[in-house]
């Protein structure tokens, strides 16, 4: 077998949510993306996001809580997730509007950061953490 077999693509970014339609209507709206796919039965949903997809599916379900154990979920505003999803734009002030009109809960608006880029934070419908940011500017010696 080649080594270039066993050389990765980064294919997904699944997001538990308790209701997959709710989430992926919202994140149409709210981070300009496109549905790619919602199933009938509305427990997997996926959106374009480029060469990645982000996928939507229940918090609880079978599949996944009997294998791999159950989604443990913040217990207040103080908490989040161990992870965070992170969205690029051109313009991050026009991006963080939108989303927060759109439903998003505003966190922190966009600041510049020392490390050369713009970055804002909002939560999703679920409460997990976006991060809302320009791409990061080359540095210059």
């Amino acid at each position: 077998m080649a080594s270039s077999d066993l050389r990765p693509a980064f294919a997904y970014t699944v997001v538990y949510v308790k209701d997959v339609a709710k989430s992926v209507e919202f994140y149409a709206k709210a981070f300009g993306y496109h549905v790619r796919r919602l199933d009938d039965s509305h427990r997997w949903g996926e959106l374009e996001s480029g060469q990645t997809t982000i996928a939507f599916t229940p918090i609880h379900q079978h599949e996944t809580d009997d294998r791999t154990g159950q989604v443990r979920t913040p217990k207040s505003g103080d908490e989040r997730p161990p992870m965070e999803v992170c969205f690029a734009y051109a313009d991050v002030d026009a991006a963080y509007k939108r989303a927060v009109e759109n439903g998003a809960t505003a966190v922190s608006p966009p600041e510049d950061k020392e490390w050369a880029q713009r970055v804002g934070y909002v939560r999703d419908i679920d409460g997990n953490v976006v991060r809302m940011g320009s791409n990061v500017a080359k540095q210059t010696k």
